[in-house]
């Protein structure tokens, strides 16, 4: 009962706090320790002690999962060099920087234990640095690294952890060291692929999607405690199956559980990383009355604590830079100046490193200090970095993802799809197929198209453009269709199954309505960049074009010469014809080619450079 109520008030109190944070817009991991903190103090409250095994078993595998199968297979394999050097590298040397100088600081600390908790120190937490990350609006570039950082740091680390407790018991060789860590990577990367290949091939035969689901909330634990039963690592097994589950997904699943397993694991990411953060402000009290049962003053615990925590800090940031240096020392591609020290600061720790904290056995000398300089250092990064790192990367002017690249890029693909689609329907089709039906699926790639299309344009002349008209009345038609059927449900004029069929059928045509999202608004001095794989295959696209006077500055001359209106302006590259897009009723542009043989046009939108070719379909 007591387990269940616990459980009921973390669930409670994130949704409390993470809801009043974002309307302040407040940092909601900082407000929820805060919070933690406060609510161990009030009376009556009873101390929440960490087991090691509830985060290291019941919370790391699912939030590891989850981001893994949202983590880009193809952009980990690319940033598998830097990701490698930040996993493993930077924990090796936080862990041998931190330990020494924890050697340094604490009275009678063995140099095995320094390294121990030099290693609880060293990875910085998966949850907290994309947590900041999503609401700060980094480059992706940096986003990705440190996700790919934040999924394979923790197998490093705790392996050292491992190697430093034996350490702290008697003696441990180099060897000794090596083959542990080798033998934790080797089993953990096997388990890994094993359970991520059957899960698939599981899970591309289920149609149900609720067993699909089911069975997705298996696969961490089951690669967790099948990698751990060997002495490998389970981290490196939970990340490698979520990796390769996340890459086959567009094939193996349906539309229906890619979308219940999609909103079932964002549910389940949402609650574990905002009670993580709960948690570590629920373990202050235990854990200073623990520290003041010591012989250390606060004097001492203040040095102690103030010498670990800058450490922590500076060696991520000696290791960035050095690696900078060095890569352009040797003439190797490297990162801007700006880039590695966004990297550098980003260095939070999390509940990761306070539940290993009190893995450290029960006789290791100063324990209690240990493991209050562990809870300093994920209060101190959080606090410190976590709510300057908004400012640094202000400051540095780092380019936030561009919405109108994204559009650009969506636009593209759809229309590929599209033609795709197209060329595949006029293959299936049979002759007694009805005219009717094959044109409203044609209209529907058309629909998709354009609406795709639309997006990208910010000045037409039209203050609404047809597919969000279509949006528009379409959710006003299905307003009025929910009302008629609450009164015919109340009325008891249909059967409960008729009734949820009927439901489900709206519901799902509601989902696939093709909702604008709510973009920033295009910078005016920002110009669109453009994918260079799409333009360097096109010899239209990379022929020089000689400027060409525009032959209407504002508006479609055959739109106005035939009475209609237009969504947005293309101009042609070769003669300067302005003529309105393919969204509009005249599709003025594409005619324009069809009579010209033009091949390339270009947005005539304001603040927008990107051109298309008509010949080979590809943006430039």
């Amino acid at each position: 009962m007591d387990i269940a109520a616990l459980i009921v008030g973390l669930v409670v109190a994130v949704l409390l706090v993470t809801t009043a944070a974002r309307r302040l817009d407040w940092p909601e991991p900082l407000c929820l320790i805060a919070v933690g903190v406060a609510v161990s103090y009030l009376p009556g409250v009873p101390e929440v002690h960490l087991v090691p095994e509830v985060v290291l078993l019941g919370l790391l595998p699912p939030l590891l999962y989850a981001t893994a199968i949202q983590t880009s297979l193809v952009d980990f394999r690319a940033n598998r060099g830097p990701i490698a050097l930040l996993s493993v590298g930077l924990v090796t040397f936080t862990t041998l920087a931190v330990g020494f100088v924890a050697w340094l600081v604490i009275p009678g600390l063995p140099l095995a234990a320094g390294f121990a908790i030099g290693a609880v120190i060293a990875p910085p937490d998966a949850v907290a640095a994309t947590a900041v990350a999503r609401r700060v609006g980094m480059p992706r570039k940096i986003v990705r690294l440190l996700e790919g950082e934040s999924l394979v740091n923790d197998a490093a680390a705790l392996v050292a952890l491992r190697t430093a407790i034996a350490g702290i018991a008697g003696s441990v060789t180099l060897w000794q060291i090596g083959g542990d860590f080798l033998r934790a990577a080797g089993v953990g990367i096997l388990i890994g692929l094993v359970v991520g290949f059957v899960a698939a091939m599981i899970r591309t035969r289920l149609e149900d999607a609720v067993t699909d689901t089911a069975l997705s909330l298996a696969v961490p634990f089951i690669a967790y405690l099948s990698a751990e039963a060997i002495h490998g690592s389970g981290v490196l097994a939970v990340v490698l199956a979520g990796l390769i589950l996340g890459h086959k997904a567009p094939e193996m699943l349906s539309g229906s559980s890619r979308l219940a397993s999609k909103l079932n694991w964002q549910t389940i990411q949402f609650l574990l990383e905002n009670m993580v953060f709960l948690l570590i402000g629920l373990q202050v009290r235990p854990i200073l009355a623990e520290v003041a049962r010591g012989d250390l003053s606060g004097w001492q615990l203040t040095v102690i604590c103030s010498a670990i925590l800058l450490v922590t800090i500076l060696t991520r940031a000696v290791w960035m830079f050095g690696i900078a240096s060095a890569r352009r020392l040797f003439r190797l591609k490297a990162w801007r100046w700006s880039y590695s020290a966004v990297v550098a600061w980003a260095g939070m720790r999390g509940v990761v490193t306070l539940a290993a904290a009190f893995v450290l056995p029960d006789d290791t000398p100063q324990r209690a200090v240990l493991v209050l300089a562990a809870f300093v250092v994920v209060a101190g990064t959080l606090v410190l970095q976590g709510s300057s790192l908004p400012w640094l990367v202000r400051k540095l002017k780092l380019p936030a993802p561009d919405p109108a690249e994204d559009a650009l890029q969506e636009a593209a693909l759809i229309n590929a799809m599209s033609h795709t689609a197209l060329a595949k329907l006029e293959e299936a089709k049979r002759p007694e197929d009805p005219p009717e039906v094959l044109e409203r699926l044609r209209d529907r790639m058309r629909h998709r198209t354009d609406s795709a299309w639309e997006r990208l344009g910010t000045q037409g002349s039209l203050e609404e453009t047809p597919s969000s008209a279509y949006r528009r009345l379409r959710l006003e038609m299905m307003e009025a269709e929910r009302k008629y059927f609450v009164e015919a449900r109340n009325a008891g004029k249909a059967d409960d199954e008729v009734l949820r069929r009927v439901l489900e059928r709206l519901d799902i045509e509601e989902s696939m309505l093709d909702r604008a999202k709510e973009e920033a608004p295009l910078a005016e001095d920002r110009e669109l960049r453009t994918p260079a794989a799409t333009a360097g295959s096109c010899k239209h696209l990379g022929h020089a074009w000689r400027e060409v006077d525009p032959s209407s500055e504002d508006q479609c001359a055959a739109c106005v010469e035939d009475g209609m209106t237009w969504v947005h302006l293309r101009m042609c590259l070769k003669c300067g014809n302005v003529a309105c897009c393919d969204s509009s009723i005249g599709k003025h542009a594409t005619r324009h080619f069809q009579d010209t043989l033009h091949p390339v046009m270009r947005s005539f939108e304001p603040g927008e450079t990107w051109r298309w070719c008509f010949v080979d379909k590809q943006l430039g």
